[in-house]
């Protein structure tokens, strides 16, 4: 058995592209667009995994998009995606300042939750070691739901 990718159903391509590709940092390594099925498949790859997706087409993040439009709720939803990143201060003040919210602050220096623009939670682990507690973490209250 070999993990191959995660699906995520999503409203808007561009604004899911910006928060995935622009803030997060993916990379975008291939599509698929079906006229018949009415619908586009984008498939993402973390930062210096784009030549092993590429290749194996694994590990990755597949957005949905279907083309009529549809809310997606309770079973449609699943529970999170999760990375590990080099730097978890670093990576949550600059989406900070690209206006994305922290849900769930990194206090700890391990770990914090965001949300994807469809309201998919999304966890970064710190690699490595928990860096030290720092502020304005570590007295920043959580805002919202992960």
């Amino acid at each position: 058995m070999r993990y191959l990718h995660t699906m995520v159903r999503v409203a808007d391509i561009d604004s899911s592209l910006d928060f995935y590709c622009a803030n997060l940092g993916l990379v975008e390594v291939r599509r698929v667009e079906s006229q018949q099925g009415r619908f586009t498949l984008i498939f993402l790859a973390a930062p210096g995994d784009e030549a092993q997706a590429r290749e194996t087409r694994a590990p990755l993040v597949e957005l949905t998009y279907n083309w009529d439009p549809e809310v997606y709720s309770g079973g449609r939803n699943f529970g999170h995606l999760a990375y590990q990143v080099d730097d978890i201060y670093a990576l949550c003040e600059r989406l900070m300042k690209a206006g994305v919210t922290i849900n769930r602050p990194p206090r700890d220096g391990r770990m914090a939750f965001i949300r994807s623009p469809d309201g998919i939670s999304i966890e970064l682990l710190q690699k490595d070691e928990a860096l030290a507690p720092a502020e304005p973490w570590t007295s920043m209250p959580n805002t919202g739901v992960w």
